[in-house]
């Protein structure tokens, strides 16, 4: 009789740690073995991809301030695609400004490849890519997840 009430109640505690956060985005983070060509593919590809999805060009782009090279470069390929990107020191409280889009980045290093995340709000996308001798190509599809 006990363990038929322990089972649910441990297989409960297990699962609330699964829920996920809707209040706000994650940090943005690039591990710095991720450099160079490598870096700025990924960063040109991921923001080609935002484009297509995010359609607009009109609303600013924040960023949080890093200096590594794929923040670097994700920074300079969302302006190639026309998006203004401020960071978070740049943006004021001024009434008359559109209110910026945040975007939080990761890049994970995992069994030989990197997994790319750019998120928002209402938009997330992920994709693996191989590198190899410093040049990073896509290895999976797009995934791509939309939010109401």
């Amino acid at each position: 009789m006990r363990t038929r009430f322990l089972l649910p109640l441990a297989i409960a505690m297990a699962l609330t740690g699964c829920q996920t956060a809707s209040d706000g985005l994650t940090t943005s983070a690039a591990p710095p073995e991720i450099a160079g060509p490598a870096a700025s593919a990924i960063a040109g590809d991921m923001a080609g991809r935002f484009a297509e999805q995010a359609g607009s060009t009109a609303t600013p782009i924040k960023l949080h301030k890093d200096t590594s090279d794929f923040a670097v470069a994700l920074e300079a390929a969302l302006k190639g695609w026309g998006y203004s990107v401020i960071s978070d020191e740049k943006f004021g409280s001024a009434k008359d400004a559109a209110k910026p889009v945040e975007i939080a980045y990761s890049l994970a290093s995992l069994d030989g490849q990197v997994l790319a995340r750019l998120s928002t709000d209402t938009l997330e996308l992920g994709r693996a890519y191989s590198i190899t001798n410093g040049v990073a190509v896509p290895a999976s599809p797009l995934s791509l997840m939309k939010r109401n």
